[in-house]
């Protein structure tokens, strides 16, 4: 059996679904974008600071590293509420802690010590393989101006994925369950990328899709998840 990757994203359907409010997440999640922004132009800096600790201490700040990913579990929510899944009508919390009463959460086991070498090549070099295809899934991860890192969304398999799963939605009332499996696995797949290259684990995130709401590598007693994908 293969082995649950140290990053995991966990997401359950939260029926019922509004058949017609997909039409509006986007705006109503606009407050929340603005913060996103400040928070993933903090998360480029951090995490500069951190590669540098790592080539001096083996260590990833522990502050920073819960802080990142925060950021990444902000971000998930929001993406789950009204970009890649349309997967809840609860709007997402602006607050950077877990909470298992959202139906949308991310993890990232913290690492004791990380190698001072890799860190040199595995935000660039070793993840382009992987870059190609979160390019493909969900509109790709890019430098701006500035040269802070950025998660780009919009127009990849993912959006449309879940732009399909809402349209069934709206037509029938019901959330097609398989669909809503696929753009999560898919999701997944991107997340464990987006830990790698922002130098919170070493592990190489697997060539391999784990579809399902519940990530394997999360334990089956955690609250309000799905069964585990086989």
């Amino acid at each position: 059996m293969a082995q649950p990757y140290p990053a995991r994203l966990d997401a359950r359907l939260d029926e019922p679904i509004n058949r017609l409010l997909w039409l509006v997440k986007w705006a109503l999640l606009i407050p929340h974008f603005l913060c996103l922004v400040v928070l993933w132009m903090a998360l480029s800096l951090l995490t500069i600071v951190a590669g540098f600790s790592i080539l001096v201490t083996a260590r990833y700040p522990r502050n920073i590293f819960e802080f990142n990913v925060g950021v990444m579990r902000w971000t998930w929510r929001v993406a789950f509420y009204g970009i890649n899944a349309f997967g809840t009508d609860a709007y997402p919390p602006f607050s950077l802690k877990s909470d298992p009463d959202y139906p949308a959460d991310f993890h990232v086991d913290y690492p004791e010590r990380l190698s001072r070498g890799l860190v040199l090549v595995k935000w660039w070099l070793l993840a382009i393989p992987q870059y190609i295809i979160v390019g493909v899934l969900a509109g790709g991860f890019g430098l701006n101006a500035g040269g802070a890192w950025r998660l780009t969304g919009g127009g990849g398999v993912i959006a449309l994925l879940a732009l399909a799963g809402a349209v069934v939605l709206a037509l029938t009332g019901s959330y097609p369950r398989q669909l809503f499996d696929v753009t999560i696995g898919l999701s997944r797949w991107c997340f464990r990328v987006l830990a790698y290259v922002a130098l919170m684990r070493d592990e190489y995130p697997p060539f391999r899709y784990d579809g399902g709401g519940a990530d394997r590598g999360t334990p089956p007693e955690a609250p309000g998840e799905l069964p585990l994908a086989a």
